[in-house]
C-alpha cells in the first residue's frame, strides 16, 4: 500500500511539473516594441502618374502577378520613434522629432502598406492607430475600398477617429501643433474634447462603420481644415450617401444636427435680436430633449421632430435700457430662438434630402416602428434614399431660458 501511494505521489509531482512548464514557457510569439513600426496616424490621398512611377513591385509583377486597374492612392504615415514619445510634460533636451513621416503609393491600402513595410524593414503595427484622414476628393469617389481594409484588420481599434480633410490629407500628418508634439495624438484629442464640449457627436470609426451598415441611416464624419499657425478647425460635417461623401455642413449646422439626434448636451450659441430693437443677445443652448414621432399616411411616411431647449443668455450686445430680465422680453427672445431654430433645421434637412443622405436616421425610426411598411414598401437602402428625398418632416421647437447670467452693480 505504501509503495502504491509513493508511486502515486511521484506521478502527481510529474504532472504538476509538466503543467508548470506549459504555463512558464513565456510568450513564444513576442516581438520587441523597438522592432515594430507603430503607426499613430494615416492620411490617404489620390495620387498621380508621377507618384505611380515611384511604386516598387512588392505585391505584383507586370507579367506573372497583374496589378489592379483602380486608381492609385498615396498614404502618408506617422510612425512613432521608440523612446521619443513624451509621456509627461515636455522637458529640456527634447529637440528630436517624436514621429517619422513617410509617404508611399499603392493600388490598395494593403499594397501601399506593403510598400511602406519594405522601406522601413519593420513589422507595421496598427494597434495604436489614433487617426485616419481621407481627402475630400477621395471621399467623394467613395470610401469602400479603404473601409474594407481597416474593418478586416484586427489590430485597428474601433475607438480610432476617421475624418475628411479640406485639401490634401497629407498636410495634417506634417503639422507641428504647439500644445502637442505628436500630431496624431493632437488630432484625436481635439475630436474627443469637441465631443465633451458638445461641439460634435461621438463618431468613432466603429460607430461610423455601424451606421454605414444600417439600412435606414447614412453616415457622417468630421470635416477639418488647417488654419493659420497650423491650428486645425472642425469646419463642418461631411455627410454621406452610401459609401460616397455628398455634402458639407456649416459649423453651426453641427449643433442643429445634434439637436435632431437627441444629443442631450448643448455646445453652440446663436445671436438673437432683442424685441423692438436692432441689438442682439447671445443665447447658448445648455441642454435639449428630443422626441421623434412617426406615422404612415396614405402609404407615405411622415416624421415629426419635437425639440425642447434649455438655454442661457451669455452676452448682451445692447444698451442698458434693454432689460433682458423682464419676463415679457425673455418670452419673446425664447420665441424668436425657437422660430429661427426650426427654420435652420428644416433648411439643413432639405439640403440632405436633395443629396439623399439621411444622416438623421429617420429611416431607422420607420424601420423600427413600422416594420411591415418597411418590409413591403422600402426593403433596401436605395429605395429609402428615394423616399427620403420627398419625406415630409415637421420640426417643432420650444426654448426655455433658465439663466441670464450675473452682473455686479
Amino acid at each position: 500500500m505504501n509503495t502504491f501511494l509513493k508511486y502515486r505521489l511521484i506521478v502527481i509531482k510529474g504532472l504538476c511539473l509538466f503543467i508548470s512548464v506549459v504555463f512558464l514557457s513565456g510568450c513564444w510569439d513576442s516581438l520587441d516594441i523597438e522592432k515594430r513600426a507603430v503607426v499613430l496616424g494615416i492620411a490617404i490621398d489620390k495620387t498621380n502618374e508621377e507618384h505611380g512611377k515611384e511604386e516598387e513591385n512588392v505585391s505584383h509583377l507586370s507579367n506573372s502577378f497583374p496589378r489592379p486597374d483602380n486608381e492609385m492612392i498615396k498614404i502618408t504615415a506617422q510612425i512613432a520613434v521608440p523612446g521619443k514619445i513624451p509621456l509627461g510634460p515636455e522637458s529640456g533636451g527634447g529637440d528630436s522629432d517624436p514621429v517619422w513621416i513617410l509617404e508611399v503609393v499603392g493600388h490598395t491600402m494593403d499594397d501601399a502598406l506593403a510598400n511602406l513595410e519594405q522601406e522601413i524593414s519593420d513589422d507595421i503595427f496598427l494597434g495604436h492607430l489614433r487617426i485616419i484622414i481621407i481627402s475630400e476628393e477621395l471621399a467623394r469617389d467613395g470610401v469602400e475600398r479603404i473601409n474594407d481594409f481597416f474593418r478586416r484588420n484586427s489590430e485597428v481599434r474601433r475607438t480610432a477617429w476617421l475624418a475628411i480633410s479640406k485639401g490634401e490629407a497629407s498636410q495634417f500628418m506634417k503639422i507641428t501643433p504647439t500644445f502637442e508634439r505628436v500630431p496624431g495624438l493632437y488630432l484625436s484629442s481635439m475630436f474627443e474634447n469637441a465631443v465633451d464640449l458638445g461641439k460634435f457627436p461621438s463618431d468613432f470609426i466603429g460607430e461610423f462603420w455601424t451606421i454605414l451598415s444600417s439600412k435606414g441611416q447614412d453616415s457622417f464624419l468630421p470635416y477639418i481644415s488647417i488654419k493659420k499657425e497650423e491650428n486645425v478647425q472642425i469646419k463642418g460635417l461631411a455627410y454621406f450617401s452610401g459609401e460616397k461623401m455628398v455634402g458639407i455642413s456649416d459649423p453651426l449646422e453641427i449643433g442643429f444636427f445634434m439637436a435632431v439626434l437627441g444629443n442631450g448636451k448643448g455646445g453652440y450659441g446663436v445671436f438673437v435680436q432683442t424685441p423692438d430693437s436692432e441689438d442682439y443677445v447671445m443665447v447658448r443652448i445648455s441642454s435639449r430633449v428630443v422626441k421623434i414621432d412617426t406615422k404612415i399616411k396614405d402609404d407615405q411616411p411622415e416624421i415629426t421632430v419635437n425639440i425642447n431647449y434649455e438655454a442661457e443668455i451669455d452676452e448682451k450686445d445692447a444698451p442698458e435700457y434693454v432689460e433682458i430680465d423682464d419676463s415679457k422680453i425673455l418670452k419673446k427672445i425664447e420665441e424668436v430662438t425657437s422660430k429661427n431654430t426650426v427654420e435652420s433645421i428644416q433648411t439643413f434637412i432639405k439640403n440632405t434630402q436633395e443629396q439623399e443622405s439621411d444622416i438623421f436616421g429617420f429611416g431607422e425610426h420607420i424601420r423600427a416602428k413600422h416594420p411591415r411598411f418597411w418590409d413591403t414598401k422600402v426593403k433596401t437602402p436605395e429605395k429609402w434614399h428615394s423616399l427620403y428625398r420627398d419625406l415630409n418632416v415637421t420640426v417643432n421647437c420650444t426654448t426655455k431660458i433658465r439663466r441670464i447670467g450675473m452682473k455686479a452693480k
